[in-house]
């Protein structure tokens, strides 16, 4: 059967299927999650096992994220020709040829291979993205959309939690804290054999990445998941875009995608900063490598509050005018506050912990978005989703800026740059989604 005839309209989907699809996406946000955010541990270690600056450092999320930007668009149209299912297959193979490519990185120790295995990563990844994020947006009411996505944020989020600690305990060893201070008064050649043996670890745990993404892209293509037709338009929907023939004729879109760029570069300067900011205080990598975990559990708690209180108590904008607000007082907080204070079994300086907290206003800030943005889309949908998608690369060019000013200054008052971001969340959270016309149209 062909992709045009067995897709079917989301709200013809019976509710055991509309649960079982959930359930499959929610599998892909787990894996999504496992990849992404175990680059909180690589950078840190990468910036040890090649001596790199913060800048350099943080090409690991450039390199990740960057490949967003180039693939969303050509996604939108790979999932326009094979379907979704199909499409996400596709995204698994390349995902899983990114993790292989570590392998001849691993062996020659060499930063740029590595950053091309990343980047073939992100490239996979950006297809899955650009598939599974508007398929969960309609796979119900569009007011319970911030409920649904909040659900895959677990899932997300819940595999980040996992992620770092997993691949610290399989990458790194109980002497390791002594290596790391001893390097700089090695002999060159024994310097190079330790880096060499650093760097090694990676290889068995990317191969089994490899391998089980190769099994997830055959799971996926028979699973029962359904095609979901998003080409065709309700008479109301259709009727409002009967004049429109670009995607650029989407105000709320396109500031929604803007949107989506400054709030993942947020999320992840909250998450693979916190890290090297610990460290200015003198807490080692093997303390510290628990404070993205702490940082994505509260952004578990607020999907759970979203959960819970969305749509019946409070509405998605209304939940995302508060997490940007949030966003706002939190970068304030870490600038600002200084004190010893002890938490969890570690004594640090009181604004790491508000680092920690930006997990909570970040958690609904994605949810919120999405369904705002996407409003009213119709057959325009899955290029509108691809726009949105690409706003990932802040993934990538966000935490660039952060490690610039953390050179140029030093790391605390490098996160000024959030502050702006979370004033325009704000804008588009009051405003910025109600604009259906630009200003300069006729």
């Amino acid at each position: 059967m062909s992709t045009k005839t067995a897709a079917v309209l989301a709200d013809q989907l019976s509710q055991r299927d509309t649960w079982i699809s959930i359930g499959i996406i929610g599998m892909l946000f787990f894996i999504f999650g496992f990849v992404s955010w175990v680059n909180a541990i690589l950078i840190p270690y990468f910036k040890i096992a090649f001596t790199l600056s913060n800048f350099d450092s943080y090409l690991v999320a450039f390199a990740f994220y960057i490949s967003y930007l180039v693939m969303s668009v050509p996604s939108s149209y790979l999932l326009k020709a094979v379907g979704f299912k199909k499409g996400m297959m596709f995204g698994f193979f390349v995902m899983a040829l990114g993790a292989f490519i570590f392998v001849p990185a691993a062996m020659s120790r060499t930063y740029e291979i590595f950053l091309l295995g990343l980047f073939t990563l992100g490239t996979g990844l950006a297809v899955l993205q650009t598939a599974a994020n508007p398929y969960v947006t309609v796979l119900g009411p569009k007011e319970n959309a911030a409920q649904r996505i909040s659900v895959m944020g677990i899932f997300n989020k819940g595999a980040g939690i996992l992620a770092p600690i997993l691949f610290a305990a399989v990458i790194l060893r109980v002497g390791d804290n002594e290596l790391f201070q001893q390097l700089d008064t090695m002999s060159p050649a024994a310097k190079d054999a330790a880096l060499d043996e650093l760097i090694r670890r990676v290889i068995l745990p990317y191969t089994v990445v490899g391998i089980v993404l190769l099994a997830l892209g055959i799971f996926v293509r028979f699973s029962p998941l359904p095609e979901i037709d998003t080409e065709h338009e309700t008479a109301e929907v259709a009727e409002a875009n009967s004049g429109k023939s670009s995607i650029l004729q989407f105000p709320h879109l396109m500031l929604g995608a803007f949107g989506i760029f400054l709030h993942v570069g947020t999320q992840v300067i909250a998450i693979d900063t916190v890290i090297a900011y610990a460290d200015s205080f003198g807490i080692g990598l093997m303390e510290a490598k628990v404070f993205p975990s702490y940082t994505l559990a509260f952004t578990i708690l607020g999907y759970l509050i979203g959960i819970s209180l969305i749509p019946k108590f409070i509405s998605q904008v209304n939940i995302l005018r508060i997490c940007t607000l949030l966003g706002t007082l939190f970068t304030l907080m870490i600038i600002f506050t200084s004190g010893q204070v002890t938490l969890m079994g570690i004594t640090s300086d009181v604004s790491i912990w508000f680092v920690v907290l930006l997990g909570l206003a970040n958690s609904l800030v994605w949810a919120g978005i999405w369904p705002l943005a996407l409003d009213g889309l119709g057959r325009f949908t899955k290029l509108g989703a691809s726009i949105m998608i690409m706003g990932l690369c802040g993934n990538a060019i966000m935490p660039l800026i952060y490690g610039y000013l953390a050179d140029l200054y030093n790391v605390r008052l490098a996160y000024w740059v959030l502050f702006p971001c979370y004033l325009y969340l704000v804008y588009y959270a009051v405003y910025g989604h109600k604009v259906r016309k630009w200003a300069f149209s006729s």
